[in-house]
């Protein structure tokens, strides 16, 4: 009897050995895993383990205590009221969230207005940079023109008063002829009077009385019109015969004042630099 004790303890004891090993391994096992589920949650903390077998009813007891149900669902408590806390805290990050990022989409729009805003200025401004381009390269190619014709005068206006012989003074009629040229051209620039006397006669006789006759004419302009001298040619002709539309050139009998009105293009160029100059000096009207 002895013998089989001293053998049966020995076997028993090698038989325990891998049950041992096995309850240590699967110790270790749960307690990684319940480290690596620590690091997994929300809380930062291990999660809750289920409650291990207690007293002869294990984990369903009717006739649990008030202490003993206390003590079962405290954690379960402490968990919720961290998850509580947690949903509080992200939703006041998400509402941080938020109005940061309605406050740069504002503050993106306001940018994007105000470079709306500019390019349409400075759209504005190049318009009215191309316009007064174009206006001064206009008034250039004016001035162009004004300047090669400036010694060319064209022929606006022609009368001609008629002479008795031997008479210089100017009839009513004469000096109307002469107030309505001298009028049309009152503040104006850019024009000479030609004034050219024929005689009838011959020789230097001739040439003195068509010379006296223009410049009646001459006194006249200049007295009562203040038509300035230097805008006045005269010239006597004598009995040089008049011009006329047939192949011979006719005389005149008795004597004869031709008055012509030439003018350039300067007054051309005055009234295009004042017409810029008006429109610069109007006041804008208010959009």
């Amino acid at each position: 009897m002895n013998h089989r004790l001293v053998i049966a303890l020995p076997l028993a004891a090698l038989l325990s050995l891998p049950a041992v090993a096995q309850t240590t391994t699967t110790t270790q096992t749960q307690a990684a895993a319940t480290s690596t589920a620590a690091t997994d949650t929300a809380t930062g903390k291990a999660p809750l383990t289920q409650p291990s077998r207690e007293g002869f009813w294990g984990r369903i007891n009717p006739f649990a205590r008030k202490k003993y149900v206390q003590r079962q669902t405290e954690p379960i408590r402490d968990r919720v009221n961290e998850l509580d806390e947690l949903t509080s805290a992200n939703s006041k990050q998400i509402k941080d969230v938020d109005s940061r990022a309605q406050a740069g989409i504002k503050l993106a729009s306001d940018k994007a207005d105000q470079a709306d805003q500019h390019a349409v200025d400075a759209g504005s401004k190049a318009t009215a940079a191309q316009q007064s381009a174009q206006q001064a390269t206009t008034r250039v190619q004016n001035v162009e023109t004004v300047v090669s014709n400036i010694d060319q005068y064209k022929a606006q206006n022609q009368t001609e008063i008629r002479f008795r012989p031997g008479q210089t003074v100017l009839s009513k009629n004469a000096k109307d002829a002469l107030d309505q040229m001298a009028t049309s051209v009152k503040g104006q620039r850019g024009y000479i009077f030609e004034v050219q006397g024929f005689s009838s006669g011959s020789g230097q006789a001739a040439i003195t009385a068509s010379q006296k006759m223009a410049e009646s004419v001459v006194r006249y302009l200049v007295l009562t019109h203040d038509i300035p001298v230097y805008r006045i040619y005269l010239v006597g002709m004598g009995n040089a015969p008049a011009p006329s539309d047939d192949a011979k050139a006719k005389r005149v009998a008795g004597g004869r004042v031709e008055i012509s009105l030439l003018k350039n293009d300067l007054e051309q160029l005055s009234a295009s630099n004042a017409a810029p100059a008006m429109s610069a000096d109007q006041p804008q009207q208010p959009k």
